[in-house]
C-alpha cells in the first residue's frame, strides 16, 4: 500500500491527503496542536506534532514505509523547518517521489512580463527570499542524495471554504483597484490534480507552475463573486488609498504572468477549472 507523509497538513496538503486516501492510501502527516491531531484521527489520518521547537519524536518510526512525501510547511527567518530538523531522515528514506509546495512569489515583480519555469528568480521581499533558500535546500537532497524532490510553486489559492466567497459573504471584500494588476489562481481542486500527476510521472529535479489559464484583476474576481451570491459588489477603492495590511500590500508590488505550459505538457493535466469563472461557478453550486 502506497504511503504519503505530509509534513503541514494544511489547506493543500489535506486536500491531497482526503483524495489519495479515498484511493486507498495510507496517510500520515504532521499539524502543530492536539486538537487538530484528534480532529484528523477521526478521519483515519494519522498524524503527529511537529514543528521547529518540536521535531519528530521519533523520526524513523513516524516516516518509516513512506513512498511519498510532500512538505507545505513554510520558512521561517531561521529557514526550512523540516529541513532543519528532519533533513537527515528524510535523505535516507527510499521513496519514489518528494514534493515541496512553494510559490510563485519566488519571481518576484516582473512588470506584467510572462514568466515560466526557466525564468530566473528574483524575489521581491523576505518572504520570497526565505521561499528560494528554501527550494535550494530541497533540489539538495536530489543533488547530493539523488531524492526524487519537485518543487509546486503555486498560485494564489482559493476552494471550498477559502477564498472571495468568503469575503464577500462577511463583508470583508475590498474592491481594490489599481490600474493594470493582475494575479495568477489555482483552485485546490487542480494543485490535487497536479501533485497526483507528477507522482504518475515523476521527474526529480523539476519545478513546475501551479497556476490557471487566466491571470485575472483582483477586482473582477470580487464582482464575479459577488454576483454569483445575488450581493452588491463592495464600492471601489483606489489603491492608494485602501486599507491593507502591509503583507496584502506587498503583493500589489508584484506584477507577472505565469506560465502553466509545463504541467499540461509534461504531466498531461487538464485544468478542471482554467479560469477563476469556472472556479467560482462550481463552488457556488457546491
Amino acid at each position: 500500500m502506497p504511503r504519503l507523509f505530509c509534513f503541514g497538513l494544511g489547506y493543500s496538503a489535506l486536500a491531497l491527503a482526503r483524495a489519495l486516501k479515498a484511493s486507498g492510501w495510507r496517510v500520515v502527516g504532521t499539524c502543530r496542536s492536539e486538537d487538530t491531531r484528534k480532529a484528523l484521527a477521526a478521519e483515519g489520518i494519522e498524524a503527529h506534532l511537529f514543528d521547529r521547537d518540536r521535531p519528530l519524536v521519533d523520526p524513523s518510526v513516524a516516516l518509516g514505509g513512506t513512498t511519498h512525501l510532500l512538505s507545505s510547511v513554510p520558512p521561517d527567518d531561521r529557514g526550512d523547518p523540516v529541513l532543519d530538523c528532519h533533513a537527515e531522515a528524510v535523505a535516507a528514506l527510499d521513496t519514489s517521489w518528494i514534493g515541496y509546495l512553494s510559490t510563485t512569489g519566488v519571481y518576484g515583480d516582473r512588470s506584467g512580463d510572462w514568466v515560466d519555469e526557466s525564468s530566473d528568480l528574483r524575489p521581491a521581499g523576505e518572504r520570497g527570499r526565505r521561499r528560494v533558500e528554501a527550494e535550494e535546500g530541497w533540489l539538495d537532497l536530489w543533488r547530493r542524495h539523488g531524492r526524487p524532490v519537485h518543487l509546486f510553486r503555486l498560485a494564489g489559492i482559493y476552494g471550498p471554504g477559502r477564498g472571495p466567497f468568503e469575503q464577500v459573504r462577511s463583508g470583508t471584500a475590498k474592491r481594490v483597484i489599481k490600474p493594470g494588476q493582475v494575479f495568477s489562481r489555482i483552485h485546490v481542486e487542480d494543485i490535487v490534480q497536479v501533485l497526483e500527476a507528477s507522482m504518475a510521472r515523476p521527474h526529480p529535479g523539476t519545478a513546475y507552475n501551479v497556476c490557471d489559464d487566466e491571470a485575472a484583476p483582483p477586482q473582477d474576481v470580487i464582482v464575479e463573486a459577488s454576483r454569483l451570491l445575488g450581493i452588491p459588489p463592495p464600492p471601489e477603492i483606489p489603491f492608494e488609498t485602501a486599507d491593507l495590511s502591509p503583507m496584502a500590500r506587498s503583493f500589489y508590488d508584484e506584477l507577472k504572468r505565469v506560465s502553466n505550459r509545463r504541467i499540461k505538457e509534461e504531466l498531461g493535466v487538464r485544468l478542471r477549472y482554467p479560469t477563476y469563472r469556472e472556479g467560482l461557478a462550481a463552488l457556488a453550486r457546491s
